[in-house]
């Protein structure tokens, strides 16, 4: 079975969507602002995006509300651009549009019963997969509720995170709840590269570990 390359596959969606003129909505599941940082420069360009940051993997409130809150700056500074019309050195052009975001409920319990069982996991095993089907679970059904033509996550521009296994568990999101999944690999195309200049541009706060304890305590 050959594998599947998400990068050339989002760019297929994107320019059949081009020749028909469309910008389809889009939630987008973000994890932090460094890792929307280039996803939302990119694909603001081509979709109506709103940002839904759920991640009870936060396992550390004060950690939580840090991440949240330069979310909230980063899409306020993006937002500005589209009103100044000012895209001097970005990747982005007149094409680019506004941002809205969408606040999940926070509650680390409902991620401790997701990996209640996978506690000694490694890193990137099982325990990961249980967190992202439950991240992107409540991002396929919030999409569905909320009527989004499409849903994808900023997951998979980390060099850490296995895009196979994201879009796999995303598009069995998505198919539960009857909507399209975005496939993605965020960090092709030096876009893990670019999500670093950007968070240096804005001066974004950049977390060492992914948000649980027991990527705290590199488990």
């Amino acid at each position: 079975m050959n594998k599947r390359n998400y990068s050339k596959e989002l760019d297929e969606r994107i320019n059949a969507f081009q020749k028909d003129g469309i910008y389809p909505k889009l939630l987008l599941h973000a994890c932090c602002a460094p890792c929307s940082s280039y996803c939302l420069e990119f694909l603001r360009q081509y979709f109506d995006v709103t940002v839904f940051f759920f991640n009870p993997n936060i396992t550390d409130g004060e950690e939580y509300r840090k991440r949240v809150i330069e979310e909230k700056r980063l899409i306020e500074e993006y937002n500005k651009q589209v009103e100044l019309q000012d895209f001097v050195g970005m990747h982005s052009d007149e094409r680019a549009r506004k941002i809205e975001i969408i606040e999940g409920d926070y509650d680390p319990k409902v991620f401790y019963e997701a990996a209640r069982g996978y506690e000694t996991c490694k890193e990137g095993g099982e325990r990961c997969r249980k967190c992202f089907e439950l991240r992107l679970g409540e991002t396929a059904r919030v999409a569905k509720e909320k009527g989004f033509d499409y849903m994808t996550t900023t997951l998979t521009i980390s060099p850490l995170k296995n895009a196979q296994v994201l879009n796999e568990v995303g598009e069995e999101a998505a198919a539960r709840e009857g909507i399209a999944f975005l496939p993605s690999d965020f960090k092709k195309k030096e876009g893990y590269k670019r999500s670093i200049e950007l968070s240096q541009k804005f001066g974004l706060y950049r977390q060492n570990f992914c948000g649980c304890s027991f990527s705290k305590n590199n488990i």
